[in-house]
């Protein structure tokens, strides 16, 4: 009789407690999860909790597990790189997902007698040794171009062989007669003067420039001591040209310092990470790599899988690793650093900025090849910030604008989707309130708008009303919104004078935003928007009235006259360069003279 087959639960209570890889299997048996344990038993156990315990995303890819299966490694390490190999393997669909799938460009020093040195994006290792990779191929041919200027190193592509040589197979091509080669092909170099080159270009590629300038700086002074002023010249020339072309690769040219930097910028389920390797104190490599978080992930695991992509793209990581927080590893040999000042929080800060950059660009670009997408992220982020059960699809913002006390108005413009929305946009006369008072200002306002918009279409409420003001305009709309009766059906927010901070009812403290989040420029746009709507309806009332405080303040003009005269001339400039003659067919001659004597005080009337 066959035993009976053990369940999920049953065969992660067999798990060790040792580390390891773990692999969640569907019922069709394809993995669906990879993941690394310092404690296989214990990390297991972790996902088979009462569900309420889970996330939403978690709880979907248990309820997908039909079996599950361990390896036993080592190390932590060994653990972090079974878990990269198998993930690229497998590609689950629950796992952390590189999002970057481009080709990168290396320089490749190839393994022949006379080596070249060039750009690819083909990478065998029984060719050559490879450098890079370089996330700008602008970077790397300029690389390439100061080395065809500095060394003359060979561009054809022929087998130059010694046998070759002597057999004179070859004919010197015109590099040869510029000067750009040494005529390797013809045997006019010898391999050592010609490896020569190769190896101090492979030093550095590798970081080792600040090492190279002193010793030609060590070899000038010596040629110059002993009168050979001519090498001495040509040293001299040499550290000049390293020192131009790496002034912005060397962090720091009193530093030798040799590490590997990270950092991580996160942005919902999704991470953008840029790494920095540094040798010698100059920056040799940086890589920008996208992640994709299908389940929800910490941080540190995150970081985990970033550092085992690099080390299975470069190798072997630097004794010392810049980190922004700790991995969910540890690996033998490394030592993990937060710093807190000098160079090495500098370098971090560095690839925290590439990080952002790579984010934004990343975004930006998405935005032109998927506006869609790119919207519902940003109205995602504006959710979170704001800690709202509903996507903001529909923002509504109010500006008070007044000069003085002087033709009150407020301004309502509508974003729906994220963009706005202008056939929807309202203005307001403030009918009830005296002077400048924003506060009752914007109570009548906000009350006007949604006492109709209750009466006309109750179900297009906003999901979020945004007041341009303080404490005081945000407590008056409150209190709108609370007669009205819908204060609990959607999130009413301030924005201070200072843009990063989001004021909010019943919480004393401001919310502040990081000046680069999506959510802070959404806000801003639709303030700027409101802003923008109110100042040009304010403006174009304080022109009407100033047209008609110009003419009111004439003796016998009024009301209707002054509209009589509007309609027949169109404006108070024709008025003034009417005749006495055909302003007395609209007014009495008496009258209008003392229109134009006082619209054209210095001009004498005939």
């Amino acid at each position: 009789m066959a035993g009976k087959d053990l369940t999920v639960r049953e065969k992660i209570a067999l798990f060790p407690h040792s580390p390891g890889v773990y692999r969640y299997y569907d019922a069709s048996g394809k993995v669906i999860y990879v993941g690394k344990a310092k404690d296989l038993h214990k990390r297991v156990a972790q996902y088979f909790v009462p569900p309420e315990r889970l996330n939403v995303k978690t709880r979907l890819l248990v309820s997908k597990i039909a079996d599950a299966q361990f390896s036993v490694v080592d190390t932590e390490a060994d653990a972090l790189l079974l878990e990269n190999n198998l993930i690229k393997q497998y590609k689950p669909h629950y796992n952390i997902l590189l999002k970057d799938s481009k080709t990168y460009p290396w320089i490749v020093v190839t393994n022949e007698e006379f080596p070249r040195v060039f750009l690819t994006r083909r990478v065998d290792r029984k060719t050559g040794t490879y450098f890079g990779p370089y996330s700008s191929v602008t970077h790397a041919n300029y690389l390439l171009e100061f080395f065809r200027r500095n060394y003359p190193l060979r561009s054809c592509k022929l087998k130059i062989t010694g046998e070759a040589i002597l057999r004179k197979k070859f004919r010197p091509c015109l590099d040869f007669h510029l000067g750009r080669c040494k005529g390797c092909c013809v045997g006019a170099i010898s391999i050592e003067e010609y490896q020569s080159y190769i190896s101090e270009i492979v030093r550095l590629l590798k970081g080792g420039v600040n090492e190279i300038i002193r010793e030609y700086e060590g070899a000038m002074k010596s040629a110059a001591a002993e009168l050979r002023f001519e090498d001495a010249q040509i040293f001299k020339e040499k550290a000049e040209a390293l020192k131009k072309h790496y002034s912005k690769s060397i962090i720091s040219s009193a530093s030798d310092a040799s590490c590997d930097v990270f950092s991580l910028v996160f942005d919902g389920s999704e991470a953008f990470g840029n790494f920095l390797r540094v040798r010698g104190g100059a920056v040799v490599q940086s890589l920008n790599l996208g992640f994709k978080m299908n389940i929800e992930e910490d941080q540190a695991a995150v970081l985990s899988e970033f550092i085992a992509e690099i080390e299975s793209k470069f190798g072997e990581l630097a004794k010392e690793v810049i980190v922004p927080f700790l991995p969910d590893v540890e690996m033998e040999g490394v030592e993990f650093r937060i710093p807190q000042r000098g160079d090495k929080l500098s370098l971090l800060e560095l690839s925290a900025k590439n990080a952002r950059e790579y984010h934004f660009n990343s975004l930006k670009q998405r935005e032109r090849t998927d506006p869609d997408e790119y919207r519902n992220l940003v109205l995602e982020d504006l959710r979170k910030s704001l800690n709202m059960k509903e996507l903001p699809t529909h923002i509504e913002c109010f500006d008070n604008s007044n000069i003085q006390g002087t033709n009150p108005v407020a301004s309502c413009v509508v974003f729906r989707d994220g963009v706005p929305s202008k056939k929807d946009y309202r203005k307001f006369k403030i009918k009830t309130v005296i002077g400048a008072n924003d506060f009752a200002s914007m109570k009548e306002v906000v009350n006007r708008r949604y006492s109709r918009m209750l009466a006309e279409n109750p179900g297009d409420l906003p999901q979020l009303v945004v007041i341009d003001g303080g404490e005081g305009q945000l407590e008056f709309a409150r209190q709108a919104l609370s007669e009205l009766g819908i204060l609990d059906r959607l999130t009413l927010v301030g924005l201070a004078k200072r843009m990063e901070l989001v004021i909010r009812i019943d919480d004393p403290y401001p919310l502040f935003l990081d000046r680069n989040s999506h959510a802070l420029k959404v806000l801003m746009q639709i303030r700027d928007e409101a802003h923008r709507f109110g100042i040009t309806f304010h403006r174009n009332l304080r022109s009407k009235a100033q047209i008609q405080s110009a003419l009111r303040e004439i003796k016998g003009v009024g009301e209707q006259t002054e509209q009589r005269l509007l309609m027949h001339y169109g404006s108070v400039a024709r008025i003034a360069s009417a005749s006495l003659e055909d302003l007395s067919k609209l007014v009495s001659p008496s009258l209008a003279r003392t229109i134009l004597d006082t619209l054209n005080p210095k001009l004498p009337l005939e």
